[in-house]
């Protein structure tokens, strides 16, 4: 089993990164250079690699916020909270923070793990399966953390992504839901439908639904904001993505 580093330019298969079993998540910190890339297993294994330094370590004195730690490593990367997983990795987060990581995992559980003591330092059991886990990228300030959106079920939790385990808010619905995601300038989330196929958006503040948009003939594995917050896109297993407006104002193709 390998994952492997694309030049998203060129094409070009940068590197080879090996593994033991099924990879199901990958991620890279969110800078202009990023030094290494955390992946997550079937195996139940959280890794990290370090890119630039041929596995040499980092120092102690790199151990901040603006960079993260990356422990010494082999060509088959290190282990991260080792037989601290229950069930494979199917997503990984990186917080604000690049030191600390979010997984979610097929046990039911949010985790937050610190790179530099690569110990376990929250966690949060849902009751339902967890299908989706991801980072807004829509901020109000340079300084906002974000929030980390979690659907489990008929069941979407919001984390404060500055504060390992701290929960916004939790809404339950009367519907399943696949994925979400949230836009933090406009106070609207938006959730993709597993049964009933549909995509509604939503008041973040009032819990109220705003929109129910049809199109899509199948589960809504996944959806995302633009990080300007005017247009959203969501993956379905009709094998389509679709992309919607979320700004009253003309946008690219849309007037």
């Amino acid at each position: 089993m390998t994952r492997r580093i694309w030049d998203p330019q060129t094409g070009e298969c940068l590197s080879i990164l090996t593994h033991d079993h099924i990879v199901r998540s990958v991620a890279f910190p969110c800078q202009d250079n990023p030094q290494c890339v955390i992946t997550g297993a079937q195996d139940k294994k959280l890794k990290i690699f370090d890119l630039t330094r041929g596995g040499a370590a980092a120092t102690p004195s790199q151990a901040n916020g603006n960079s993260p730690v990356t422990p010494t490593t082999t060509s088959e990367g290190h282990e991260i909270g080792v037989g601290g997983h229950n069930g494979s990795i199917k997503s990984i987060v990186w917080n604000v923070d690049y030191n600390i990581i979010t997984t979610a995992c097929d046990d039911k559980t949010i985790r937050w793990w610190d790179l530099r003591s690569q110990q376990l330092i929250s966690s949060y059991k849902t009751e339902r399966d967890i299908t989706s886990c991801e980072l807004s990228n829509t901020k109000v300030e340079s300084t906002d953390p974000g929030i980390i959106s979690v659907a489990a079920g008929n069941t979407c939790i919001f984390f404060n992504a500055g504060r390992p385990g701290e929960i916004i808010k939790k809404v339950n619905f009367d519907h399943d839901v696949a994925s979400v995601a949230i836009n933090s300038q406009s106070g609207r989330f938006v959730t993709g439908g597993g049964k009933d196929t549909w995509v509604r958006v939503w008041d973040f503040a009032l819990e109220k639904e705003l929109e129910v948009l049809k199109g899509h003939h199948g589960p809504i594995w996944s959806t995302a904001f633009s990080p300007d917050g005017k247009i959203y896109a969501t993956g379905s297993e009709d094998g389509t993505i679709k992309l919607w407006k979320a700004c009253k104002e003309p946008y690219g193709l849309w007037r």
